[in-house]
């Protein structure tokens, strides 16, 4: 045997008993590149969805599986007014329910303004897998939900309906721009986006193959004008996974970040060479110079890289992402902001 085959069985040799040592341990198998694989997702509910989703992937199963098991948590967490069932209504009293979701080959899939269906997350995968489209909407989402088997079933919760009948009793109904923000004067929080009317949950991972897929969920604004929709079922917007680069979501209000394909923007500062936290950071200063009132609102950017790097930025404090990995299934983290 000549020394260059020698060499290379050697390694090869080596490689097989590192890899036997590290499943003799428990340990879940390493990503391309060396990174264990890793899950994150936006809000402090993003600790419980992570949890689910890192069962998937620990099992060596695939990103996509990861993101949408735990996007689903959420959605039928009746403490989750931002998310899924039990999300307060619109100024009519509908809940109204948006999501997205990419793989790492592109496909993409997302549900808007959908009524009655619990997990508008797995809509959206059906939709990217059953479908030639990528984006179904309102009554027409409904009803694909339900050919596909989904349960038909009334979303607003004795809460949520509470919560909107005391709105009521001082908000004047106006649909006009920016009406939230001028009449949203009782029912939680102050203003559309801040602490606590924030909306949305978005999740990236990366699994052990190295591949990276990501989710967005939310039940939108509250008080919401019937039909509004903002960023999250927007590819691009509220969510974007480039396999060769890594993947971005959002939170917040939507509208800024559907002016500025806020995503879509963050993924390719990576791609020339920002870290993920500096490319969110980026992408919040663009909307602040385009729009300096926007400091009065919040939107936050969280993003992944192909190595599993994790970083974010938002306008204001207050916004925090949680992160799991093989070391820690619990890490919830300050988010870096502008002001």
């Amino acid at each position: 045997m000549d020394r260059r085959r020698f060499l290379q069985g050697a390694t090869i040799a080596s490689g097989v008993a590192l890899t036997a040592k590290g499943f003799a341990k428990g340990e879940p198998p390493m990503a391309s590149g060396g990174m264990i694989p890793r899950v994150c997702s936006t809000w402090d509910f993003g600790v419980a969805a992570n949890q689910a989703a890192w069962k998937v992937l620990s099992g060596g199963g695939r990103a996509l599986d990861a993101v949408e098991q735990g996007a689903r948590v959420p959605e039928a967490d009746l403490r989750n007014h931002s998310v899924g069932r039990a999300g307060y209504p619109d100024r009519d009293g509908k809940v109204t329910l948006d999501a997205s979701i990419m793989d790492e080959h592109g496909n993409c899939g997302a549900v808007a303004a959908m009524e009655h269906i619990a997990h508008p997350i797995s809509v959206a995968r059906r939709v990217m897998e059953r479908t030639p489209h990528v984006l179904l909407v309102g009554d027409g989402a409904t009803q694909f939900a339900i050919e596909q088997g989904f349960p038909r079933e009334e979303l607003l919760t004795p809460d949520s309906d509470k919560a909107w009948h005391e709105w009521l009793k001082t908000a004047k109904y106006k649909p006009s721009a920016n009406s939230e923000v001028k009449t949203y004067n009782a029912g939680p929080g102050g203003t559309p986006g801040d602490a606590s009317n924030h909306d949305t949950i978005g999740m990236l991972a990366i699994d052990a193959q190295g591949n990276l897929s990501g989710a967005c969920t939310t039940s939108g604004m509250a008080w919401k004008i019937h039909g509004r929709v903002g960023d999250s079922p927007i590819i691009g917007a509220g969510l974007y996974v480039d396999n060769e680069i890594g993947g971005a979501t959002s939170t917040g209000v939507g509208e800024e970040v559907i002016r500025n394909v806020g995503s879509f923007l963050v993924v390719e500062l990576m791609r020339q060479g920002r870290s993920p936290q500096d490319a969110c950071r980026e992408a919040v200063e663009r909307i602040l110079r385009r729009k300096p009132e926007a400091k009065d609102l919040q939107v936050g950017f969280l993003a992944m890289d192909k190595k599993g790097n994790v970083g974010a930025w938002a306008i204001q404090s207050g916004f925090s992402y949680a992160v799991c990995d093989a070391k820690k299934q619990d890490t919830l983290i300050p988010g870096k902001s502008t002001y």
